[in-house]
């Protein structure tokens, strides 16, 4: 009875004026009337700034649109070159009416409006006095620094990168930057990412469901590196309209819930407003899409994906670094396919797909695109809640 008290004494101060009537119950009444006004307060912490980025994104989009098509800020030149400097025939025929005519930089939209969102709640609650404006403001240092961070720097090195593709004057066959300096400064973030984990919020493990966390020392850098290198390879995913926005929607939905289940609530209203970011941005990317995301927003996506799996994981008590395959299952068989292309054509002298990445191999086998993309949201959707499911094990 005297820890039930003290529970109630600790959360009386906040909620005293809004649950008075509450002091006529039980003890055991009022803390389980008190979880579910926290559980309440915590909700709408999540989904209202994933509204307000929807509608940020919604708005900002006919002006970001204007601007790009008004500067033409499409390929001049259809075509894609693969790894080892030829054309790619079969894919080039596919899509050469849709590369020429429709703008990239698409994801601008989804990491701005994010930011933007983060940026006016942290501000209502320095500003404007009040439990509830220090209530929604889901900034904190331990939770969505760091994938803020990365997301910001991943999409603006992405939107670099498109503008050398628009202009064609990169330093890669097929313009933009080179795969060697895309991998190097993805590593950059990603290591600068790693020694914060390891050094400011000291964690050097692992979580194992059933077995608890598993210690690995300084091997917890180069891991946490190949991971993020790993999920960046597979953001060559956005390849069809509307594919890649489903696809990351349901996986950092999935991670919205993975880390408010385990009480993260800033980092799960941060992966919330990344999903409101992501849905404006389909909202115009659906067949026939208005733009493509690009290489500003998968960069920023799959680095922020994979930083976020980290943060719940041994931090948040859980194991969503072990549900990580699953969740982004798709971009996990986006880089096998591509892998598994690569070496049988070396070795073999070969292919075992059509097309790689696998998606495009389905389009080369005659299935139309919306076909594609509406079953890829469907296994998305699907291995985001299996994954959600391995994260939860305890």
């Amino acid at each position: 009875m005297e820890t039930c008290e003290r529970d109630w004494r600790e959360h009386e101060e906040f909620f005293s004026r809004k649950i008075s009537v509450l002091q006529e119950n039980t003890c055991r009444e009022r803390i389980f009337y008190l979880k579910i006004i926290i559980m309440i307060a915590d909700i709408v912490k999540v989904f209202l700034p994933a509204a307000f980025a929807f509608f940020i994104g919604i708005a900002l989009t006919p002006l970001w649109t204007n601007f790009l098509y008004r500067r033409q800020m499409w390929k001049k030149k259809a075509g894609k070159v693969d790894l080892d400097g030829k054309e790619t025939k079969i894919f080039n025929e596919l899509h050469k009416n849709r590369e020429v005519g429709t703008p990239k930089m698409g994801g601008v939209i989804i990491w701005f409006s994010a930011a933007l969102t983060t940026l006016l709640f942290w501000l209502s609650a320095q500003i404007f006095s009040g439990d509830i404006f220090a209530k929604i403001d889901f900034m904190s240092r331990n939770q969505t620094w760091i994938p803020l961070f990365a997301l910001l720097f991943g999409g603006l090195i992405g939107l670099i990168d498109d503008w050398l593709d628009i202009r064609g004057n990169g330093s890669h066959l097929a313009g933009g930057l080179s795969l060697k300096k895309r991998l190097i400064l993805v590593s950059i973030i990603a290591l600068v990412s790693a020694f914060w984990f390891y050094f400011k919020l000291d964690v050097a493990a692992i979580g194992l469901p059933y077995l608890g966390d598993l210690q690995i020392g300084w091997l917890f850098i180069p891991l946490f590196v190949l991971v993020i290198l790993g999920l960046y390879s597979g953001g060559v995913i956005d390849g069809i309209d509307g594919l890649a926005g489903g696809v990351f929607a349901a996986m950092f939905s999935a991670y919205a819930v993975i880390a408010f289940q385990q009480s993260q609530i800033n980092l799960a209203a941060f992966c919330a407003v990344i999903v409101g970011g992501i849905l404006a941005f389909l909202w115009f990317n659906i067949p026939p899409a208005r733009f493509y995301m690009s290489e500003t927003g998968t960069m920023g996506l799959t680095i922020t994906l994979g930083i976020v799996a980290f943060m719940t994981d041994s931090l948040g008590e859980g194991h969503g670094l072990i549900a990580l395959p699953v969740v982004a299952l798709p971009l996990v068989a986006t880089t096998l396919s591509n892998i598994i292309q690569v070496l049988s054509k070396k070795y073999r002298g070969k292919k075992v797909f059509l097309i790689a990445p696998i998606h495009h191999h389905f389009e080369a086998l005659g299935w139309p695109p919306y076909k594609v993309t509406m079953r890829f949201w469907i296994l998305g959707i699907v291995f985001a809640i299996l994954g959600t499911i391995i994260a939860l094990l305890r």
